[in-house]
């Protein structure tokens, strides 16, 4: 995949802050969070508690901290979809440059069968028409 179509600027609050005078490690995942709850919104065109999806797997790659009065920005883009699942990448930018990657494993789930359904064809064309295939 060549680019990111779809970014979202993060308000670093006072309080993600931890004793080392950087971000905690934790936030991270919150701010991809964040991004995400925004991607599937305004690309599925649905608010994501209703989507039914959940996240099976999270993984989050470090490369600069992130300081007091940095501005962050997070860079969301979605790969091959699969039959139930929606892989998201991510960048964490601070200033243009990366400061960590990440990956999260979206899958749509029926909660009252307790088991992953298919994504909704109407989903399946808004993400791949947003990424340009």
């Amino acid at each position: 995949m060549a680019e990111f179509n779809y970014e979202k600027e993060i308000d670093v609050r006072f309080r993600d802050f931890d004793m080392m005078g950087h971000v905690n490690n934790a936030v991270y995942a919150t701010y991809l969070e964040q991004a995400r709850v925004e991607y599937i919104e305004d690309v599925v065109q649905e608010p994501l508690m209703e989507t039914g999806a959940v996240v099976a797997n999270l993984n989050l790659n470090f490369e600069q901290p992130i300081a007091y009065g940095d501005s962050v920005t997070v860079a969301v883009r979605a790969d091959e979809l699969g039959t139930s699942s929606i892989p998201l990448e991510y960048e964490i930018r601070v200033d243009g440059e990366v400061a960590a990657t990440g990956e999260t494993l979206m899958v749509t789930f029926d909660q009252n069968a307790g088991k992953p359904t298919p994504i909704p064809e109407p989903w399946r064309e808004r993400i791949e028409a947003h990424e340009g295939r």
